[in-house]
């Protein structure tokens, strides 16, 4: 479905949103129907190890999840599509989709990574005594896991997005 003669958008709702490292022309928020934004995928690099895993989000089955759609210029389609892959699909915990996503005035195609359940990174719900025990322990080659948590939740808050669940997750990580 990769038409090279078109710009393409691409949802994003984690460390896409305040790190997304591609170049895009444009960037509006945006809503996804049918999946939402959940602490779900072990994480054996980037935030954590394989000996001391950390938690990362995916898109997960059900609800919804608002985030930013970013608008790539169809010269950079093929580049920033190999970029993507390169950082998001290196263990293959995420599926490639495209997705409706609803972001101002209009209803666009948007290229997404949803969590594949049938991972063995994926984590599924957790309870929060071991989430929190993953959180605290994460660190990876991308930092560590209460630092990307809450840039994330510092991106939601600047673009007026409210999310209860992280506010909470973040606020018992913190008081160890």
């Amino acid at each position: 479905m990769l038409n090279l003669k078109e710009d393409i958008w691409i949802f994003t709702y984690g460390s896409l949103m305040w790190r997304p490292e591609f170049p895009h022309i444009d960037s509006q928020p945006a809503l996804l129907r049918g999946y939402h934004r959940s602490l779900c995928v072990y994480s054996v690099e980037y935030r954590g190890t394989q000996n001391y895993p950390g938690i990362v989000f995916g898109l997960d089955k059900g609800g919804a999840c608002k985030g930013l759609a970013m608008r790539v210029e169809y010269r950079l389609v093929k580049k920033v599509i190999n970029y993507l892959h390169k950082r998001e699909m290196k263990h293959k915990v995420y599926c490639p989709k495209w997705l409706q996503v609803t972001i101002p005035n209009e209803s666009v195609k948007a290229y997404c990574f949803v969590v594949d359940r049938n991972h063995k990174q994926y984590a599924g719900k957790l309870r929060e005594k071991q989430m929190l025990k993953l959180i605290r322990q994460g660190r990876g080659k991308g930092g560590n896991c209460l630092d990307y948590l809450q840039n994330t939740l510092h991106q939601l808050d600047e673009l007026g997005i409210q999310d209860l669940t992280l506010q909470r997750v973040v606020r018992l990580a913190k008081n160890i």
